[in-house]
């Protein structure tokens, strides 16, 4: 027995490793597509074909990306990949030290927004579009609204950025309609808080920014806040640090945060009404969905109440929460209503930690155990606007190194997936921009004018046909785009169960602990999915449990197997010996 697995696994290794210039494209499959897939542009960088990359350069110096470079190519490229849905992230007015005079915009002060363009985090005006992103600024609406009918057209959903929690230091809309009253505008500001008050106040304090390291035109220590407002991130106190959210303002549910958190929601908060109606108002501008900014910092009281009624302007609106609190998961699913979490805590987190040789593969299948009855609704993602890229020096260094976690994302469970633009051809975030370094290294910046140089190539001047990608590159988008589709169409990924195998053949030293391995299946099809995060070629055996065994044995004593991604076929009886090269992966269906 030994020795016919050692024969099959030098066999296998002979012809089944990877070649990466050599996957052939997914062939069509007429299932439902049931699984949404999130492609995730940040706006302002996504079209600039600019290439200066100055630190902490201006508009003029670096550029900016536009809504209309998002054309029809662009969308045609993005739904061919795979996406359901593209998060447009940027796209709602905030502080930034650009002003455009002429249109009666002023730039903020520099003291209060974290680098150049600002933070798209810091809302400067929840009814209006972010005027470096339009080509004729007074049309900027109109530009926004064709860009969600072009986005339509190619049979993809809009979703944005709802950021409940806090607002820009700056912040003042003057495109609200006549109706609606500002935030603050009518708060009491000597009182710490009241339920009516849509800010929390230090009464008789001034603000006083933090120092930076940082030298931008026009900084000079001061902001006029009086009386100070508490900080974004929960920080009541006048004298913020840089490391806190001091660029934005928190907002007042009703939750007295300065005397024992007691909670004041009868009558309802003016807040509440407020977002409400921001949110209806972007329901009726077409939007699809709304990625909730720190959602567990809003009480989830707000929205038990917010998320029915936006439901019933728009039943299938998307409500995504970002949260990183599996004990609140529940809760914020049952009784909050949201219809995605964020999966980073666990499944991103531990993902993360196998690839840097700091985990075991039987942490996935305890992972998914302790998730199975709300993992259809948790969205997984390798790469965000907040996370490290994985070609990254700060974290693999080669984006080859991340498809086996990708592999396990997309076909663990039957939840959503995020795309982070740029990820599917190796953007390793290199350079300095400004503010973001000083956050965090390795991490496309959200807060200053830059270009993205690998995705450019994939851009190629506006023609999105991938002319500037090497030919590794190219084959690197074609694996993640074979990844979207077999998650979206596969009836075993879309509604099967899942079988660890890791956790038994780990017992039987099988397989190192740098392995994961699993099965899963329904009556129409069934998959044996094999992930390795060694960087060296490991000889393993994958055997099957008895009761598994036979699930997947029909008419024959043995089992036929074809690779999903190198088309290879094999036959086996009870057990698959296999090599698997440094961070290699299978995907075999059941023949």
């Amino acid at each position: 027995m030994i020795q016919r697995l050692l024969i099959l696994s030098l066999l296998l290794f002979t012809c089944c490793v990877r070649n990466k210039e050599s996957i052939p494209e997914l062939p069509e499959v007429n299932a439902p597509h049931n699984r949404t897939v999130i492609y995730q542009i940040m706006v302002r960088l996504f079209g600039n074909k600019q290439t200066v990359n100055k630190r902490f350069g201006t508009l003029a110096e670096n550029g900016c990306g536009k809504m209309a470079d998002i054309n029809d190519a662009a969308l045609q490229g993005i739904k061919e990949l795979g996406a359901t849905h593209v998060w447009y992230t940027g796209i709602i007015e905030h502080a930034s030290c650009t002003a455009y005079p002429e249109y009666g915009i002023q730039g903020d002060d520099p003291d209060v927004v974290k680098g150049v363009a600002g933070s798209p985090y810091s809302v400067r005006d929840y009814y209006d579009v972010h005027p470096d992103l339009a080509i004729n600024i007074p049309n900027r609406m109109k530009e926004f609204e064709e860009l969600v009918e072009r986005t339509h057209r190619h049979g993809l959903k809009v979703i944005i950025d709802f950021v409940p929690n806090h607002v820009a230091r700056s912040y003042r809309s003057d495109a609200k309609p006549r109706t609606v009253r500002d935030f603050g505008e009518d708060d009491n500001r000597n009182l710490a808080f009241a339920p009516a008050n849509n800010f929390y106040y230090l009464p008789g304090k001034r603000f006083k920014p933090p120092r930076t390291e940082f030298i931008i035109p026009g900084m000079d220590g001061e902001f006029d806040e009086y009386p100070a407002k508490a900080t974004a991130n929960d920080v009541f106190s006048p004298n913020p640090s840089v490391n806190d959210w001091f660029e934005a303002v928190k907002l007042n549910y009703g939750i007295d945060m300065n005397g024992g958190e007691a909670s004041f929601f009868d009558p309802v908060p003016d807040t509440w009404i407020k977002m409400r109606d921001i949110l209806m108002y972007w329901t009726d501008k077409g939007v699809d969905g709304f990625r909730c900014d720190v959602a567990w910092m809003v009480p989830v009281q707000f929205w038990n109440w917010v998320i029915p009624q936006v439901k019933s302007r728009n039943p299938d609106m998307l409500f995504i929460a970002e949260i990183y609190q599996p004990e609140l998961y529940r809760d914020f699913l049952n009784i909050a209503r949201f219809d995605l979490l964020y999966d980073k805590v666990q499944l991103y987190d531990t993902l993360r930690l196998l690839m840097e040789g700091k985990s075991e593969g039987q942490a996935i299948a305890s992972i998914q155990n302790e998730l199975r009855d709300i993992s259809s609704r948790l969205l997984h993602f390798m790469e965000n606007h907040d996370e490290q890229r994985i070609a990254s020096e700060h974290f693999a260094g080669n984006p080859w190194k991340g498809i086996p976690a990708m592999v396990i994302s997309s076909t663990l469970d039957n939840g959503a997936i995020l795309i982070y633009f740029g990820q599917e051809v190796g953007e390793p975030a290199t350079g300095d921009p400004g503010f973001q370094t000083f956050e965090k290294k390795g991490v496309t910046t959200k807060m200053d004018y830059w270009a993205v140089p690998e995705h450019q190539k994939w851009m190629n001047g506006g023609a999105f046909d991938g002319g500037g990608l090497s030919e590794d590159q190219k084959q690197l988008r074609q694996t993640y785009g074979r990844l979207l589709k077999l998650s979206a169409t596969s009836p075993a990924l879309l509604y099967g169960e899942f079988a660890d195998l890791t956790k038994f053949n780990f017992a039987k030293k099988n397989i190192s602990n740098r392995i994961v391995a699993y099965l899963r299946y329904n009556q129409s099809e069934k998959l044996l999915i094999i992930a390795g995060f060694n960087d060296r070629t490991e000889n393993a055996v994958v055997e099957f449990p008895v009761h598994l065994l036979s699930e997947l044995k029909t008419e024959s004593e043995t089992v036929r197997l074809k690779d999903m991604m190198s088309e290879t076929e094999m036959e086996i009886t009870d057990a698959l010996g296999i090599a698997i090269r440094p961070f290699g992966y299978y995907l075999f269906k059941v023949q």
